[in-house]
């Protein structure tokens, strides 16, 4: 079986063209005083289901430093320990972190913050090289350049191999195109909410468009209706004014709406509600690549199974468009 790859940028890697999202196995930490993790998880399980999409061909999984305070990149690392070579690894840095109270403290993008989250991050992933290394605070400005040059001393240190933004702004995005080792973009996209702005960028650019979010923070697996709720410990239910699709814990109501106008086209040729969003995402350009988060094996199965049904078709994606009236 052949499987659907990506470029990642001009780095002369190819990548599954659908990745992992590691956030979830982070477990519980805190942002302001919420809850900005998913629940409790099993490492094991979270080990088993890294190794389970490797089986089944995916070859990219984004991390982050702070997704658990640590414990995200130490899960991935240690999953992935025999088959270093065989996959790529995406990491963040910018913002600062308790490990023992497991809570978000707040940012720090000067050079010498840079080169101390990379080593870091290299100890706790088990490896001597990141491949792709992203900025996580979206709002740098002033600061960007001086962020840059330490990236591409950690690349000419060969501590990196390329690196990155997590932002959902254009300019800030153009920015960090054609710059040597610049590889991608990080930011917010799927059915529900388009982003063309940012994908009109990345077909400019040559950057890789990671597409962050793209199940709509669980909305697009289908399993919610108005009356779920989520608990306490699972950011959806925290309050934070960034998370969309949930208020309080509870499905947001107009996009339960939207999502069944849309249902029939996304389940075709035998996807599931996932897997059409999936495949939605695969269809907006070669330089998209979705990273849907994930917390078991039976997840990951699913997610991976995108994979072999590829991209929807043009008339698909212009009758969504037609149906949410944009």
């Amino acid at each position: 079986m052949t499987i659907l790859t990506r470029k990642l940028g001009q780095t002369g890697l190819e990548v599954s063209a659908i990745g992992l999202g590691c956030w979830a196995i982070g477990g519980p930490f805190l942002l302001c005083g919420m809850q900005d993790g998913w629940g409790e998880v099993d490492d094991d399980e979270s080990a088993r289901a890294i190794n389970r999409a490797v089986e089944l061909g995916i070859t990219f999984f984004d991390t982050a430093d702070v997704y658990g305070t640590g414990r995200s990149e130490r899960v991935l690392g240690r999953a992935l320990r025999d088959r270093r070579d065989a996959v790529v690894i995406a990491t963040k840095f910018g913002y600062t972190y308790d490990e023992a109270r497991k809570e978000i403290t707040g940012t720090d993008t000067s050079a010498a913050y840079v080169q101390r989250a990379c080593e870091a991050s290299l100890a706790r992933l088990g490896t001597d090289y990141i491949d792709l290394y992203q900025l996580h605070v979206g709002d740098v400005d002033t600061a960007a350049e001086d962020v840059f040059a330490a990236l591409e001393s950690l690349v000419d240190k060969g501590m990196i191999r390329s690196y990155g933004w997590s932002t959902d702004d254009q300019e800030r995005a153009r920015r960090l195109a054609g710059r040597r080792g610049a590889a991608a973009v990080q930011f917010a996209v799927n059915v529900l909410s388009d982003a063309p702005g940012m994908i009109e960028v990345c077909g400019e650019t040559e950057l890789a468009g990671l597409a962050r979010s793209p199940l709509a923070m669980g909305l697009l697996t289908g399993k919610f209706t108005a009356e779920s709720r989520l608990p306490a410990d699972d950011v959806r239910a925290s309050g934070h004014s960034w998370v969309n699709y949930f208020r309080d814990g509870r499905p947001d109501r107009d996009s339960l709406d939207r999502l069944a106008a849309i249902r029939e086209i996304l389940t075709s040729a035998g996807r599931s509600l996932a897997q059409g969003a999936l495949a939605w995402i695969l269809a907006r350009g070669d330089q998209m690549i979705p990273i849907p988060g994930f917390k078991s094996i039976a997840q990951v199965e699913e997610n991976a199974a995108a994979l072999d049904r590829g991209p929807l078709a043009p008339d698909q994606m212009g009758e969504i468009d037609a149906l949410l009236a944009r």
